[in-house]
């Protein structure tokens, strides 16, 4: 390969590019449980297709909010707070 650097570099980019957040650095031991969060989502109108933890340390839902629409959102698990939400 000629631009062997040059194709890293690219990829990394483009990699962050869909990266999502970081929600915290706090140990998982001060986190909120994932039942507690589910619950507070729940309790919010959120209808959830897909639960997860993500690499940034985030609680990340798929699902639709109380009016239909879907969404993906990135909640702090140290307070549930939303940190990242895309609607469509």
């Amino acid at each position: 390969m000629r631009y062997p650097l040059l194709t890293v570099l690219i990829l990394a980019l483009n990699a962050s590019a869909f990266a999502g957040p970081e929600c915290t650095k706090a140990p998982k031991s001060e986190w909120m449980s994932e039942n507690a969060m589910k619950q507070k989502i729940a309790d919010e109108g959120y209808v959830v297709d897909k639960f997860k933890t993500t690499s940034g340390n985030c609680y990340e839902i798929y699902g639709k909010d109380k009016d239909g629409r879907k969404v993906e959102i990135y909640f702090s698990p140290i307070d549930g707070g939303i940190v990242k939400e895309k609607r469509a």
